[in-house]
């Protein structure tokens, strides 16, 4: 990560190493925050922001279900934060990170006394799974660790918490010498991975798993189900059984951090021709055209960030 020069907190700007909690912060003991992945893309009429106000209403959204109902900003005044942000950073292109945590004062489980804070930051970040996933995809694996059960922990909130359970199938993975962890539902369904929705194409078809399963709500998710539906490429949303990502013509990874990843291969074995599939190819043309600028923005995604102009010393 490398450090950008300020980090918006409670509407004002600090110094990215002045943005600090207590070590007795809510947060730390019991993991009560809510936030949010968001790219900013360098496009060719400059820099724009992916789906903002889709990311601050899913963020609002988890806040509510942690009642945290009173952050003290609307969601027009959290995304001109975000847009000033990388403004005052000067950057072409990053990555947006708001967290709102519940902060020092009360150390009980119970928490509605305890401040609320807003912190968010910036930075450059690129490809999550490596520039070389986009065209020749991942490996990846199911992992011993299943999603979190209906009215356990609420998997359409984007909790701090909740990836507790995303680090176990991330790290399991890894150490075994995969890129990504997929995990399956408390009814043995597919669910997503750790970071990404999961889409499966057979015979022409995109299934992809739906919340019901304990899959967050992902922005990327909801992006490419519109580019199918414009597309005339036939989708579902159903319960998927863990032995047909095995048959399937195609796989790919949805996700902020991840964008469209095809997966070549899924427990060592191979999914179609062990690289990007023509579908998945097609939607990924279609959503960097968008993203990059290159495509016109027919569904008003982008939100773009106007650069302060140099003046001359």
């Amino acid at each position: 990560m490398t450090p950008t020069e300020k980090i918006w907190h409670n509407g004002r700007f600090i110094n990215w190493e002045d943005a600090k909690i207590h070590v007795l912060s809510h947060v730390v003991s019991y993991g009560s925050s809510v936030f949010e992945g968001i790219r900013c893309y360098e496009t060719v009429s400059g820099p724009a922001i992916f789906r903002l106000r889709e990311h601050v209403r899913r963020m609002i959204d988890s806040a509510k279900i942690y009642r945290m109902e009173d952050l003290g900003f609307t969601a027009a005044e959290l995304a001109e934060a975000m847009i000033e942000l990388v403004r005052v950073n000067r950057l072409r292109s990053c990555y947006i990170r708001p967290i709102v945590l519940r902060g020092y004062g009360q150390i009980g489980v119970d928490a509605r006394r305890t401040p609320i804070e807003i912190f968010i930051a910036c930075w450059e970040w690129g490809k999550y799974l490596g520039e070389e996933a986009l065209a020749e995809g991942v490996d990846v694996c199911f992992s011993s660790w299943w999603r979190m059960a209906p009215n356990t922990l609420p998997s359409l909130a984007k909790a701090g918490g909740n990836y507790l359970n995303s680090q176990l199938i991330r790290m399991e993975a890894n150490i075994n010498g995969y890129a990504e962890g997929l995990a399956v539902d408390p009814f043995g369904y597919v669910s997503e991975g750790s970071g990404e929705n999961i889409f499966v194409i057979r015979d022409g078809t995109v299934f992809t798993p739906p919340l019901s399963n304990s899959v967050l709500p992902g922005i990327t998710r909801d992006s490419v189900i519109r580019l199918c539906q414009d597309l005339k490429i036939p989708l579902v949303e159903t319960a998927i059984p863990r032995e047909m990502v095995y048959i399937a013509d195609e796989v790919f990874l949805t996700g902020t951090a991840a964008e469209i990843t095809p997966v070549r291969s899924i427990d060592r074995i191979q999914i179609g021709a062990g690289r990007r599939g023509p579908i998945t190819e097609k939607l990924q043309e279609a959503f960097f055209g968008i993203v990059h600028g290159t495509a016109p923005d027919r569904y008003g995604w982008l939100t773009p960030v106007e650069q302060p102009v140099e003046t001359a010393s």
